[in-house]
């Protein structure tokens, strides 16, 4: 007997049948610089221009991807995807122009790509980013049945002398910080594992803690406060650009604040940060019960609230707090003399 792709586990059809299913989504997010239609080797974007630079970024979703799953929650990991990506290139001082998703899976369920998809499309439309292309990978063998993997790639571009960076970063400058929405997309593998042992120290299932409403989480099940969706702040990094003069952005991913916030800083440089600013959401504060995580630990591993920083000039502040009311006054930039460059106190 002849063997056949579809008998060695990948059936073209279905890829078609996923792509047919948010093709019109997808359109919605092109813009006057892209050439040419979805479902060519590669997509086609007019140059933005000698006097700009383009910005690149990539990200995933991690580990998130399993709750998502196991909660039948799958459009909030393609927004995800999105934001992370453009929450990147704004970092940079760079404005979204296109993104491509990679999306592998061990056999394709239409109906779960079309959700992850039409997500990162709509996600897309509203940061006015063209969803280019992408590729639908089937690797039977590879992946457990019924799991999938994703990646982003955005490209965006800004003026070069709009770029950002530690360059641009004095001592004295203030640290400006917009609240998360969670933990975004950064650090499940620490928090699934609480919640794992949690749930077997009580002889229960990790989906019927998951599915547990809490009073302290605002009546918010435990499940539903760890798939908030990654939030994007572009709106917000347009409105202090345009009445500040930005220095550096850290977007709090991996690493926590000791991993991403050094990185907008010159070598030098630290940062001195007022713990009493804001207030630490209860599902990380119930994570680290749970867990017994070291209060050290957990601003080393998930973003405790905050999740982009802006490094202003001091005579900024008050601008930035007028375009953005909800913006809060985390701290300093200070002289680095050794050991961790980000201080609390």
């Amino acid at each position: 007997m002849s063997l056949t792709y579809r008998a060695a586990g990948v059936d073209i059809s279905r890829a078609e049948d996923a792509l047919a299913r948010v093709r019109d989504r997808i359109k919605k997010t092109k813009r006057p610089e892209v050439i040419g239609e979805i479902g060519q080797f590669g997509g086609l974007f007019a140059s933005p221009g000698a006097d700009r630079v383009l910005v690149a970024t990539t990200d995933g979703v991690g580990t998130k991807l399993e709750l998502a799953g196991l909660l039948d929650r799958h459009e909030v990991v393609g927004t995800d995807l999105v934001n992370h990506c453009v929450n990147d290139a704004l970092a940079m001082g760079a404005e979204p122009l296109f993104f491509l998703d990679y999306f592998a899976t061990s056999e394709i369920d239409p109906g779960v790509f079309a959700r992850v998809v039409g997500a990162m499309a709509d996600a897309c439309a509203r940061s006015g980013a063209a969803l280019l292309g992408g590729e639908t990978a089937e690797m039977p063998g590879m992946y457990a049945p019924g799991t999938y993997d994703l990646a982003g790639f955005l490209v965006g571009a800004a003026g070069r002398d709009e770029l950002l960076g530690p360059a641009r970063v004095r001592e004295g400058d203030v640290l400006v910080g917009l609240a998360s929405t969670g933990l975004h997309t950064n650090g499940y593998s620490l928090a699934r594992k609480i919640l794992s042992r949690a749930a077997g120290s009580e002889g229960r299932s990790l989906s019927d803690l998951l599915a547990e409403q809490r009073r302290d989480l605002d009546d918010r099940t435990i499940g539903d406060a760890l798939l908030a969706a990654h939030r994007s702040y572009l709106s917000e990094f347009r409105a202090l650009r345009e009445a500040t003069g930005i220095h550096a952005i850290a977007h709090l991913t991996g690493g926590g604040w000791e991993g991403n916030l050094p990185r907008a800083l010159p070598d030098d440089l630290g940062a001195e940060v007022d713990r009493a600013t804001w207030g630490v959401p209860r599902v990380f504060t119930l994570l680290a019960e749970l867990g017994r995580v070291a209060e050290s630990e957990t601003y080393d591993v998930w973003n405790m609230g905050v999740g982009i920083v802006f490094v202003l000039a001091h005579d900024d502040i008050e601008a930035a707090l007028a375009a953005v009311p909800e913006a809060v006054e985390l701290g300093r930039v200070v002289r680095h003399t050794g050991g961790r460059r980000v201080r609390f106190t």
